[in-house]
């Protein structure tokens, strides 16, 4: 299973769908949360109701979906074991764009977790990888880079890989995995807390750890001692934490995405026991974990100092589901009425929203869809139009009701 919470319903409903393997994801919680200096009000009135039509089918335990936006037309799925496959013209290739298996130790929530391109991929042919492999008894998250063949654009070279960062991690679960290239160019990088429960080490309040983190880096440069360079502005590059730092205090930011429209940075982070959120992610912000989950005190759980930091712009909580999976501002054309709509769902309900903010600058959140479906991610193509992955071996693509 993939980013997850330790709650019950978690448990049960995964092992009555897909047994011996474990999905765990990221929390948040119910109701709306007015924001600060966020996106312009989105147009008024609800997004529509949204229906899944099938897409493609035989994959093993997806996790993620990206496009290389290279004008191909072509969608990578990772599949959790270490496998990144092809969908072109709605049809999976039989050969894996890249196959690492052999690399990754999956389970759980381990796994080959993130793939992104580089903005020139149609070019320099790097593209990235976010996948958990054994250190000594415990495991460790992998950052690394890869080259697409220069004879075959459907076959990566496996021997290209030069890896770029690497992160102990303590326990097996609360890995994160989302990676993505913002407007800047940079590469941003999503961690969890390191795992357990309740974030026993301190991960997500400690500035001096990448642990509960989103990540900035530069991989068109390297300084002394990194294969990549920092950017000059990221919160701590002068010092006072890990220069790689973008933002902190979270617990397992399992799929984020920037708008392609204004590049504001849009998060799920998955919760603990009670509530999932959704966040706008600034530089430098502290998003409050393990201080609060979602916009509630979690310790103490009550009467928390919230000084500083920065509360969701949406959460919910377990009457809503268990597992919150980041999503996609909408930005597409067959949907006209689902444009600025922020879309995301839940793993464990299956349940699929939109969030719009409205005059007032208080985010909205209008329930689309409910499926049985096992949202482990969403994925967006070229022309913006967005599918879901369906961790029982499907893509879904999304179309107005």
């Amino acid at each position: 299973m993939l980013p997850s919470s330790r709650k019950p319903i978690v448990r049960s409903r995964f092992a009555a769908l897909i047994s011996g393997v474990a999905l765990a994801f990221l929390a948040g919680c119910g109701g709306q949360i007015s924001s600060n200096g966020m996106p312009s009000p989105a147009p008024s009135g609800p997004p529509p109701a949204l229906q899944l039509t099938s897409f493609v089918s035989g994959l093993a335990s997806p996790d993620g979906m990206e496009s290389a936006h290279d004008g191909s037309g072509r969608l990578f799925v990772l599949e959790q074991a270490g496998n990144i496959r092809i969908i072109r013209s709605g049809a999976l290739a039989a050969t894996p764009f890249l196959d690492i298996a052999a690399k990754v130790i999956s389970g759980g929530e381990l796994g080959l977790l993130g793939l992104t391109f580089h903005p020139n991929y149609a070019t320099n042919r790097k593209f990235y990888v976010n996948y958990t492999r054994p250190l000594g008894s415990q495991w460790e998250t992998v950052i690394a880079e890869y080259l697409v063949s220069a004879a075959n654009p459907d076959q990566a070279d496996p021997a290209s890989e030069r890896i770029l960062l690497t992160v102990a991690q303590p326990f097996a679960n609360h890995n994160g995995g989302q990676m993505a290239f913002g407007p800047d160019g940079f590469l941003y990088i999503g961690l969890g807390d390191g795992g357990s429960g309740g974030d026993p080490l301190g991960n997500g309040q400690n500035t001096q750890t990448l642990l509960g983190k989103i990540l900035r880096i530069d991989v068109n440069a390297a300084t002394a001692g990194r294969a990549y360079a920092i950017p000059p502005d990221n919160p701590f590059a002068a010092g006072g934490g890990a220069p790689e730092i973008f933002a902190y205090g979270f617990r397992n930011p399992w799929r984020f995405s920037f708008d392609s429209a204004t590049g504001t940075l849009f998060a799920g982070d998955v919760g603990q026991d009670s509530f999932e959120e959704v966040d706008i992610v600034q530089k430098g912000a502290n998003y409050g974990w393990n201080i609060m989950e979602g916009s509630h005190c979690f310790q103490p759980a009550t009467g928390c100092n919230m000084t500083g930091l920065t509360l969701p712009i949406n959460d919910y909580g377990r009457d809503q589901g268990g597992t919150v999976i980041g999503g996609f501002v909408y930005r597409g054309s067959a949907i006209p009425g689902l444009v600025n709509a922020y879309v995301f769902g839940d793993f464990l309900s299956g349940r699929i929203w939109g969030l719009r903010q409205n005059s007032s600058g208080t985010w909205e959140r209008t329930e689309l869809a409910a499926t049985a479906k096992l949202i482990s991610s969403f994925g967006r193509d070229e022309n913006g139009e967005l599918y879901v992955v369906d961790y029982a071996g499907a893509v879904w693509k999304l179309v107005a009701q």
